[in-house]
Order: structure tokens, then sequence, then C-alpha cells
């Protein structure tokens, strides 16, 4: 069996993929029978966040534009344009009904049960409040 520095639980939920490690940094606990993911989604708006369930994986993505209307000589540009993605594989019995998602102050809470009931289910989105 190989080592995954990324694994929380011995069975493979939240498992963990990801883009780039200095973005999207997720905080993930459990309360209540509910897991609850805290994620730092800094200088993106609401409109520009997608939450996508798929084969028991959730996967957060989130893309800006950053305006290039800049003068003079670029001395040093750390702003990105594109696509950030984070992927974490929450379990097949999860379905999108029973997921939460809000965003405010740069920071996206998703809630979603602990235990599920398994059904079959196929690629679907989840909204943001």
């Amino acid at each position: 069996m190989r080592y995954n520095p990324y694994q929380l639980f011995e069975n493979d939920l939240f498992e963990n993929t990801y883009s780039r490690s200095d973005v999207l940094k997720t905080d993930i606990h459990e309360k209540d029978g509910y897991y609850i993911l805290n994620t730092e989604v800094p200088g993106f708006k609401k409109e520009n966040i997608r939450i996508e369930l798929k084969e028991g994986t959730l996967k957060i993505s989130a893309s800006r534009n950053i305006e290039k209307n800049l003068e003079g000589k670029i001395i040093r540009q750390e702003r990105f344009s594109g696509t950030y993605s984070r992927s974490f594989y929450v379990g097949e019995s999860i379905l999108p009904q029973d997921i939460k998602a809000t965003f405010e102050n740069g920071e996206l809470i998703i809630t979603l049960p602990t235990e599920k009931q398994k059904e079959k289910q196929g690629r679907q989105f989840i909204n943001i409040e």
C-alpha cells in the first residue's frame, strides 16, 4: 500500500488531488454527523466558483481573469488568470441535495453528511448560497 500524505481517513474519504498547493486551501472537520470543508477562495467572485459532484468526487474550481492594463514595465507579477481546482473523494453515497455550500468574505463553506444511503448518481452541480 503506497503512502499518501494527504489521506485524512482510513477509508480514503476526502482523498485529495489538486492543481496547486498554494490555492484553495481547505480545512476539514466533523461536527454533529456532518463534514465541514472550509476553503479559502480570496479574490474570487461567487459566480466564478463551481462545485461539482461526480462518481463520489467533490470538485471545487474557481476561475478569474486579471486585467493586463498595467502601464510601464512589469517588475513582478504574481497574480494568476485561469482556473484553480481541488478534488476530494467523499464517497459515492453522498447526493448533491445533501450538500450545502455558502460563500462569504473569500471563504467557501461546504457541509455534507458523514453517512448516507448509497444511491447511484451522475454528474451534478451544487448551488452556492
